[in-house]
């Protein structure tokens, strides 16, 4: 599902990530964790083409996301789920709408766009909040949405960077219990996390960075 072979980022002298070889097979669960700059962020980046390796090889379903054109990234992230730290909601779209958007980009018509976001609010849910607006709910709800928007396309594969970060102990519990739910749906889940108590409660397969090389979890 996810190959990583001798993977470098490099920003002039700084190594972002150092000769980093992974894989991840289908439906697995993973957390991708350590310090602050460790290079988390920049793997995931990468795996959804938002920056490019200044070395190595990177495949993602089968694509070569190092050699995939900006103009065909959208293949990329139609079978990728995205969730962030800081939930990226348009204030100004009912929760229904946030959602929508996902399937409105991909020009899904609109009786396909009314099921699956009513399906996948279920699913986190928050069934029968659609017409609400993000701000009138909690951090944990906002998340709940976010990760409703990231799974409307039922991706192949998930990505969370720190997607807990912002929650108290209950929400993030059960926002993990969410993706703990869609991943045994068949999706592949990354988690990048500095939360230890959350990888105790739900133990996975730890991938550990340290200045930018991999120290735990390569295969």
């Amino acid at each position: 599902m996810i190959r990583l072979y001798h993977l470098s980022k490099r920003y002039g002298s700084i190594n972002a990530l150092d000769d980093v070889q992974l894989h991840v097979g289908k439906g697995e669960f993973v957390y991708v964790t350590g310090p602050s700059g460790a290079g988390k962020t920049t793997m995931l980046k990468m795996l959804y083409g938002a920056i490019r390796p200044s070395s190595g090889k990177l495949l993602v379903s089968g694509i070569d996301v190092a050699r995939l054109p900006s103009r065909k990234l959208y293949q990329l992230r139609r079978n990728m789920g995205i969730v962030f730290q800081d939930f990226k909601l348009i204030p100004r779209r009912t929760v229904f709408e946030n959602v929508a958007l996902a399937l409105e980009v991909i020009g899904a018509p609109r009786a396909v766009i009314q099921r699956r976001v009513d399906a996948v609010l279920g699913i986190v849910g928050l069934r029968g909040r659609g017409d609400e607006y993000p701000l009138t709910l909690s951090g944990g709800e906002q998340q709940r949405v976010a990760v409703a928007r990231a799974i409307v396309n039922d991706p192949a594969i998930l990505l969370a960077d720190e997607p807990t970060g912002n929650l108290d102990g209950a929400m993030a519990i059960e926002v993990m219990e969410i993706l703990q739910a869609i991943n045994l749906r068949g999706t592949t889940v990354m988690v990048a996390t500095h939360d230890v108590g959350l990888m105790q409660r739900f133990p996975y397969r730890v991938i550990r960075f340290r200045n930018g090389r991999l120290t735990e979890g390569e295969r």
